[in-house]
């Protein structure tokens, strides 16, 4: 995949699907050197376990139900909901009910590619 360029409309359906975890896939949409977009599938019952890293992130809940923790805080979230991660604080989310998150990351997620 390459890096988009301004203006620039990608076919999400030319994304390809890769597996990360028991019941979660992801499929990077988009990137740049400051930013990325990325859709994470997960089936009722998968786990994004609880990691940090040095990337900003935000997480809208496309759909689904899923119990999301930030540092000490947690909630349950459906779709329509957000939460931020600031930069190396702890996070992980379970999936309650089969849905998808939008992640955008920042800068970008060197290791996703």
């Amino acid at each position: 995949m390459a890096i988009l360029e301004a203006p620039f409309q990608l076919d999400n359906n030319s994304q390809p699907w890769l597996p990360v975890a028991d019941g979660l896939r992801r499929q990077i949409l988009a990137y740049g050197p400051d930013m990325m977009l990325v859709r994470v599938a997960f089936e009722q019952g998968g786990i994004g376990a609880r990691h940090q890293h040095v990337h900003t992130q935000i997480t809208y809940v496309e759909s689904g139900v899923f119990t999301a923790t930030v540092g000490d805080d947690t909630r349950v979230m459906r779709a329509g909901d957000v939460f931020y991660a600031a930069s190396n604080v702890w996070h992980s989310v379970e999936c309650l009910e089969a849905g998808t998150l939008l992640d955008t990351f920042s800068p970008m997620r060197e290791d996703f590619i």
